[in-house]
């Protein structure tokens, strides 16, 4: 294994404690790392039920927290996300994918596909944009895929009652 592969274990590593934080937390696992030239400048992990904010999601904190980094540093926000690499254990989902290509990143890793609103499994966010970013999954998805089967083997707290129609037996 090189170096790169080394640091991308790494990083996904750190976006599994931070998914498991979540999952303590009873948030949906998904924790992310955003690095700068190989260096961690954000993390987080989804927070949208602490928050009752849906687009709390991991990524989305990160951003926040990047663009804090620049604004306070007098750094200009677009030149520095093109040197940004993302490592999130599970693929973006749309919105999140959207505004990583908005912000023009380099590099996104993932662990686990996102078939129900993934970016690129579910709509491919790219036919949108005319940047696009290296896209790779499948980083310690086994790991990532185990948290969400956690997370969904109980119940949401903060989820709405479920609008299915149950049949009733006459």
């Amino acid at each position: 294994m090189n170096d790169t592969d080394i640091a991308t274990v790494d990083f996904m590593n750190r976006a599994l404690v931070l998914a498991s934080e979540a999952l303590a937390a009873q948030e949906v696992p998904v924790g992310c790392v955003f690095t700068h030239n190989g260096h961690i400048v954000a993390e987080s992990r989804n927070g949208v039920n602490v928050t009752h904010n849906p687009t709390r999601h991991a990524e989305m904190n990160c951003i926040d927290s990047v663009l804090g980094y620049c604004k306070n540093n007098n750094i200009n926000y677009e030149n520095y996300f093109k040197d940004v690499d993302v490592f999130v254990t599970v693929e973006p989902c749309i919105m999140c994918s959207a505004a990583l290509y908005n912000l023009k990143v380099k590099k996104v890793v993932y662990g686990c596909a996102n078939d129900r609103f993934g970016g690129s499994t579910v709509l491919n966010v790219s036919d949108f944009y005319e940047h696009n970013y290296f896209l790779m999954g499948n980083i310690l998805a086994d790991e990532a895929m185990t948290l969400l089967k956690l997370f969904y083997k109980g119940t949401n707290p903060n989820a709405p009652d479920s609008k299915v129609k149950k049949k009733t037996l006459t």
